[in-house]
Order: C-alpha cells, then structure tokens, then sequence
C-alpha cells in the first residue's frame, strides 16, 4: 500500500506534514507543487515539460499543479498508490469553494484515475493561526474512519476542520451535503480598483450543509460523486 500525499500549498507547507504525521507508520510518498498554488482549481499541463525534483526518498517537488501532481504520481512514480490525499490545507474548501480548490482538484483527478481519494483543510478563523498538532490529530481520527471504509469508484472525500483550540475536545464528525450558496460577493471601489471586502466567516450557508457544520465548530464530512 502507498498513500501519495499532496497540496496546493507547496511542498514546504507545514500542512502536508501535518497530514503525514496524521499517518503513523504508513507508507507515504509526498508529490506536491515546487510553489504554492492556492484557488488553481483543476488546471492542468497542456503539453509542456513538467520538472520533477527528487527533494528525498519518496519525496518529489513538481513544476505543475496539484492536478498535475497527481497524474504524475498515479502514472509515472508510484501507480502502485493505493490513495492520494491532499491537504491538510490553509484555509477553509466549503460549499463554492471546491470549485477553485487545487487541494480538492488534486483528489477529483485521482478519482478520475480510479484512485480513492481524501482532501482535507482547515478552516481559519480571524486569520488566527492554525495549531497544525491540533489539526494532525483531527486528521487522524477522521482518516481513520473513512479509510476503513472506501467509497465506490466516481466518489471522493472533502474534509474540512473547524478552527479549535489545543485543550478542545475532538469535535463530532458530521457526514453532510455542500453548501449551495455562493462565496461572499461584497466589494469596494478605490482608485478604480475593484476589491472583493465580504467576510468568509460570514459567507449564507445552508442549514445542516458543510459550511454550516464546519463553522459550527464540527469536522464536515462531504462525499462527492463525479458518477
């Protein structure tokens, strides 16, 4: 079994070690961007060289996307892998905001390649920093849950983590649907210059759905079916 471990953070993020300290004593490979590509959604190389820097043993920065990375790692550097999580990111993948994730990108393409697949970030609440001890033992207690039980081919996991203190009790894991509403689209004018100004913490949510119960102070569970 290998676990491929990726980000759109970078590959020097603290959230991808986190994600593998959550992963004591399995067998992990790291392929994640050389930079970081935060809201890169589901890009992907067209056709260009795609660099790959060997950093250590069964360590590589790519020159390309999360997307990327992960096609990279699934064909070429460890087709053996037996999941590909990606995370633990910097900042909340509610509702809306699959849609401009790489960190979820990253796990839609593994499903597309028939590889189950796990994302997972971490909310941020008042730009307050993350506690990543904290959050690599949220990670744990729900990669232990949903890897004992993988989801039919066409079906990945998008995870979020409430924002908790050190001495917090670990939150309940809620399975739930994605938030439909839309992301904060409040703005301002200056200088002819067009400034997005709404609240993340104060984005609608729907009742029950991701947002709701991750801000809530829950772990949300969300499963995406692509078919």
């Amino acid at each position: 079994m290998t676990l491929v471990l990726t980000n759109d953070d970078g590959i020097d993020a603290p959230g991808i070690r986190a994600l593998q300290a959550a992963l004591p004593g399995q067998p992990t490979a790291i392929v994640a961007p050389d930079r970081p590509l935060s809201g890169c959604s589901h890009q992907l190389n067209r056709g260009g060289a795609i660099a790959l820097d060997r950093r250590h043993e069964r360590e590589h920065a790519i020159a390309g996307t999360p997307a990327d990375c992960t096609r990279v790692a699934v064909s070429y550097l460890y087709p053996e892998a037996t999941w590909v999580l990606s995370g633990i990111n910097a900042g909340g993948n509610l509702g809306a905001d699959m849609y401009v994730s790489g960190t979820v990108a990253a796990v839609r393409e593994a499903t597309l390649l028939r590889v189950p697949g796990i994302a997972i970030s971490h909310y941020i609440h008042n730009r307050r920093p993350i506690d990543w001890a904290v959050a690599t033992r949220l990670a744990r207690h729900v990669l232990a849950k949903l890897m004992a039980h993988p989801l039919p081919p066409g079906q990945f996991w998008n995870v979020n983590l409430p924002h908790l203190q050190a001495d917090d009790a670990v939150p309940a894991l809620v399975e739930c649907p994605p938030c439909t509403q839309p992301l904060p689209t409040e703005f301002k004018i200056e200088d002819n210059q067009f400034y997005y100004s709404g609240k993340y913490s104060d984005r609608r949510r729907d009742p029950g759905a991701d947002v709701d119960v991750c801000l809530s102070g829950n772990i949300s569970l969300c499963k995406i079916r692509l078919w």
